[in-house]
């Protein structure tokens, strides 16, 4: 099986070259590297010319067009017969290459995702938004790395399908936003089969700020309605815990201000539980401390911003949309 890794990549050279340097140092090195630069001002291609004589590697630079047509370029200019999408700001651990081959020569399926983790040198801040993405605590466990609530969709940070998936889907879709969620779905639609991979993580290492992490997963938020716009079926009651999440949490700070300061304890008693749960899977205090803080931030902005698309789309009737479309990439 000839595996293509494709990358899209804006403005970011630095992550490149850690991920160039991840995959240099894979086990099994028999892959093609593609590199798409979505109208980038700061290139990497300076980056990739430094790699040139140590991995199969192709570069094309076109205008900004978003991550999802972006991937299909490099769908388009790849010749391997099973396409890799990774973000860049992913590198990956030396097995997995090797994960990924030989789970699909076990059991093959046209499609795969797999986790993310955070490596010991990432930053407490980073660590903490690596743990409200993915804790059972903020996302109930679904994003990326479980099965447990429902049918696994694979996410773009780390996901893998056939050549013969791209040509009867057509690739990703325009959205700017939730074109991941959008593409599992149309796989599954189109009969073929997904599976989570679970030993071919990724560490992802998220070059964010808390404004920057708000942005994205308000954009999160307004993603699941568009998405639920495009597939009705797709819309789950786990999907609109944060928006409840959200008018809890404000309620609660009313009724404190307003009757008794006791309507804090369901928020205290939260925020402890993800202080304990943070220490214990990180064994950093300060890292569970921070991830108090993005853990209300992922829960809050992606509510608003499930909340506001729906009031936008399905009361006022106006058409899909994304907000923060030029930050995508941060």
């Amino acid at each position: 099986m000839n595996i293509s890794i494709i990358i899209p990549v804006f403005n970011r050279p630095l992550e490149v070259r850690s991920l160039l340097e991840s995959l240099v140092h894979q086990t099994d090195a028999a892959i093609e590297v593609v590199i798409v630069e979505d109208g980038s001002q700061d290139t990497c291609e300076q980056e990739v010319n430094v790699y040139r004589d140590r991995l199969n590697i192709k570069y094309v630079y076109k205008d900004n067009s978003g991550p999802g047509l972006t991937r299909n370029v490099g769908c388009r200019m790849a010749t391997g017969d099973y396409l890799i999408f990774l973000d860049s700001d992913c590198i990956l651990p030396p097995q997995y290459v090797a994960a990924v081959r030989q789970r699909l020569a076990a059991r093959y399926t046209d499609a795969f995702g797999g986790p993310d983790q955070a490596r010991d040198d990432f930053t407490p801040l980073q660590k903490a938004i690596n743990y409200s993405m993915t804790s059972f605590f903020t996302t109930g466990g679904i994003r990326g790395g479980s099965e447990k609530l429902g049918k696994f969709q694979p996410r773009s940070f780390n996901m893998g399908f056939s050549r013969e998936v791209f040509a009867k889907t057509g690739g990703f879709s325009p959205m700017r936003f939730g074109e991941d969620i959008d593409m599992s779905l149309r796989i599954a639609k189109a009969g073929f089969r997904t599976q989570l991979i679970k030993d071919a993580y990724v560490y992802h290492r998220r070059r964010t700020n808390l404004q920057r992490f708000f942005r994205q997963v308000f954009n999160s938020g307004v993603a699941r309605i568009n998405l639920y716009k495009r597939h009705p079926q797709s819309l789950k009651v786990v999907h609109t815990a944060p928006a409840v999440f959200t008018v809890g949490v404000v309620v609660l700070l009313v009724l404190a201000l307003l009757v008794s300061p006791y309507f804090l304890l369901p928020i205290f008693t939260h925020a402890a539980f993800i202080f304990f749960d943070a220490c214990l899977k990180t064994g950093n205090p300060w890292v569970g401390l921070l991830a108090i803080l993005t853990s209300y931030v992922q829960l809050i902005g992606y509510g608003v911003g499930f909340l506001y698309a729906g009031f936008t789309r399905l009361v006022l009737k106006r058409g899909e949309f994304a907000s923060f479309e030029k930050s995508f990439y941060d």
